[in-house]
């Protein structure tokens, strides 16, 4: 292992750990989402009400195909993290050459699909005829990016797991740089090149996806990063690829079905036309700055969990969450309050049509007074993600949504005749994620598996770690 490379999170101060790892992830993670702003404002500003419900309604789609890659880097952090916490660096190189065959993999496979079925998807959600063939073109392009995003995303939950989350962060600051300078490059037809209006959005992401994938790979190999992706030795590919789908596939299910169910509802609200849609597009924009600390203290809280009980260190887990609780819940309420307080300000950097701006303040008043719930759900999560149990939080997630999310926004959303409706079932379903997670958590039984094993000097092998999680859940 290079020599001061990660961050052994398993001694010190937990806060201050805390802090130092979720500030790199979460200034990466305002920093797309400016980015995301930024794009949105080009869209909606100068293209159009029509072009940013294009956006909001292919975005859902592209988000269930990420999801999936996403939920299965959760194994390869989670895997990481343990190795890491107890000084296992062969184990940990196998976790990496297994984790880079499934994941390129898998984005093969997701991308051929996705082109071929777009327009089926697409017509499926109710997208509105007007927007249809500009939604399909969109999609198609971006579409075009997942192999090389999710080559990102197992590099990064690698570094994260060892506790680096500052080397993704430069690596980003530079793709977000070059994606925001080519977009109106590309969408207004400047310096000579053609005019490709919405689709020259994607074409910019496409290329700079490529090269933030390249120059990571090249910056790791050269650093000799415990890490760093090579050509897998195919002994890693047997027992260590079951492990990591045996604890993965559960987060790739809760990933994908969390954005099928978010497709399913831009269904229902496409069902209200147009003004709906790109209402539900930039109050869904607020959500994104009010979810980015829950959801990067989750990751932080799941890595120092994951360290820690790879360790043997126990004890140090409920002070993780309660700090956990401080950090989310105080960041997250202050955009809450801000939210419901000043919602037409927030949105006016997106939209100007009142018929729009009137729709996303309702929204905002409904959902933005629940964001609080949303961020400590995910410290709970983080902590039983951190133990391995990927397969009780996805159980949760599906109560959640198919229980709750998706059947009350159709059903309150017809009763009531509004898309308020669909608003009003969205805090619904945090209300009772929130209360099934931290009744999980106080009741400890995602420790079990963990205490069968003594504390030692070098921590056990994760697959006997986490041999019962399918009885836990």
């Amino acid at each position: 292992m290079s020599p001061g490379f990660g961050r052994d999170l398993t001694t010190g101060s937990i806060p201050r750990h805390m802090v130092a790892f979720s500030i790199p992830m979460l200034v990466g993670s305002f920093l797309q989402t400016a980015y995301s702003f930024v794009n949105a404002i080009w869209v909606g500003q100068f293209l159009g009400t029509a072009a940013l419900a294009t956006v909001t309604v292919s975005f859902p789609v592209i988000f269930v195909l990420a999801a999936i890659g996403m939920g299965l880097t959760m194994a390869t952090n989670i895997l990481v993290s343990q190795n890491y916490g107890a000084k296992r660096m062969d184990a940990l190189r196998q976790v990496v050459d297994s984790s880079t065959v499934l994941i390129y993999s898998l984005a093969i496979v997701l991308t051929v699909l996705g082109e071929l079925l777009a327009p089926s998807i697409l017509r499926a959600m109710d997208t509105p005829e007007d927007i249809f063939e500009p939604s399909v073109s969109y999609l198609r392009v971006f579409l075009l990016t997942l192999p090389f995003s999710f080559g990102v995303f197992v590099i990064r939950s690698m570094l994260q797991g060892v506790g680096d989350s500052k080397t993704p962060l430069y690596f980003q600051v530079g793709s977000l740089l070059a994606t925001t300078a080519l977009d109106p490059v590309l969408m207004f037809g400047w310096l000579g090149l053609p005019k490709l209006g919405l689709v020259g959005t994607a074409w910019a992401s496409l290329v700079s996806q490529i090269g933030l994938l390249l120059a990571l790979i090249v910056w790791l190999r050269r650093k000799k990063s415990p890490v760093a992706p090579a050509w897998p030795r195919l002994s890693h590919l047997g027992p260590v690829t079951w492990q990591t789908l045996r604890i993965g596939l559960p987060s790739s299910v809760q990933q994908s079905f969390i954005s099928i169910g978010i497709v399913l509802v831009t269904g229902i609200v496409n069902g209200f036309g147009e003004v709906a849609t790109a209402a539900f597009g930039a109050a869904s924009r607020i959500d994104q700055i009010a979810f980015m600390p829950a959801m990067t203290f989750g990751m932080a809280i799941s890595t120092l969990a994951g360290q820690n009980l790879g360790a043997g260190h126990h004890h140090r887990v409920k002070e993780i969450f309660w700090w956990g609780c401080l950090f989310s819940g105080g960041i997250t309420l202050i955009i809450s309050v801000v939210a419901v307080l000043f919602p037409e300000a927030l949105l006016r950097i997106f939209v100007k049509d009142a018929p729009v701006l009137e729709l996303g303040v309702s929204y905002l008043h409904i959902v933005g007074a629940c964001y609080v719930f949303f961020a400590l759900l995910f410290v709970s999560n983080g902590i039983i993600n951190g133990a391995g149990h990927t397969l009780t939080t996805t159980v949760f997630s599906l109560i959640s949504l198919w229980v709750v999310r998706v059947p009350g926004a159709y059903w309150l959303s017809r009763s009531l005749g509004h898309v308020r409706g669909v608003w009003y079932a969205l805090s619904l379903s945090f209300l009772v994620s929130f209360f099934v997670s931290m009744a999980y958590y106080f009741s400890g039984r995602w420790r079990k598996p963990i205490a069968k094993k003594a504390p030692g000097p070098a921590a056990p092998d994760p697959a006997e770690v986490f041999g019962h999680e399918t009885g836990e859940a």
